[in-house]
């Protein structure tokens, strides 16, 4: 169902089952699937592809240029997957041509009121960016990633898997998997044990990512040492060979 008041470009591509409501625009080449629902006074701007059974709430912004002063009205896009949550004033940008070219945002996540992702963000699945938490440009954000009230983070940072900052957290390094950060700057204090027993892991693996995280975040041994020394614990959990792999492969550094 489309609200007679609602203003549909002539290229978007709208499922029959999607609800649109009052005062809604949706802009050229925007394609949105089925079941999806719009409140009234959302803007989807053009080039956005929209998945199945997502939400969207009254004045959020899907879409728009990004905020980028080499943007020169490039074709860029933004891909939203399937069963996300869009709040209130939420404010989600295109890529850039000079970035990856469009912003991705799987499935399951929820976005609070005044979140914003910039451009060519890349967002996994069942996320929770909480309250005014912001994203630069060129962020990475694992799965099941809960991001504090007003967090906000510089880009091009990566943030693992089931990573989890505090109110008002300022993250201006990639944040490890499975850690707990928060401050300003942000200083990772520990492995997030009460998420990780919430979803499910077992103590064996959470014991194991407190030892690596001790000895990887908080040990002042050189890479080499901390490395030899993890080998002779012999951890094989993935979840642990995941943790070091990022460790080793950060481009701007691990918050400590």
């Amino acid at each position: 169902m489309i609200h007679s008041t609602a203003i549909i470009s002539k290229s978007a591509k709208i499922d029959s089952s999607v609800v649109i409501g009052p005062y809604s625009i949706i802009g050229d080449n925007v394609v949105i699937s089925e079941n999806t629902k719009l409140e009234s006074h959302v803007v989807i701007k053009k080039n956005t592809s929209i998945g199945r059974n997502n939400k969207i709430h009254q004045f959020a912004s899907i879409g728009e240029d990004p905020q980028d002063l080499k943007f020169n009205n490039e074709e860029t896009t933004l891909i939203i997957g399937d069963n996300n949550t869009f709040r209130e004033f939420c404010t989600i940008n295109r890529g850039t041509v000079t970035g990856i070219n469009e912003t991705i945002i799987g499935s399951n996540n929820l976005f609070m009121t005044s979140s914003h992702v910039a451009h060519d963000c890349i967002i996994k699945d069942n996320c929770i960016l909480s309250n005014a938490a912001s994203l630069a440009g060129h962020v990475r954000i694992g799965n099941n990633v809960s991001l504090g009230g007003f967090t906000l983070v510089h880009q091009f940072c990566e943030i693992g898997d089931y990573a989890f900052s505090g109110l008002g957290t300022v993250i201006s390094r990639d944040v490890t998997p499975y850690t707990l950060v928060a401050g300003n700057h942000a200083q990772a204090y520990k492995i997030n044990t009460a998420g990780l027993k919430r979803k499910g892991f077992d103590l064996d693996t959470i014991k194991g990512l407190e030892k690596i995280f001790k000895l990887f975040i908080k040990s002042k041994a050189s890479r080499d040492q901390v490395n030899a020394e993890f080998k002779n614990l012999n951890l094989n959990h993935k979840e642990i060979k995941y943790f070091v792999s990022f460790i080793n492969s950060s481009e701007r550094g691990v918050t400590r």
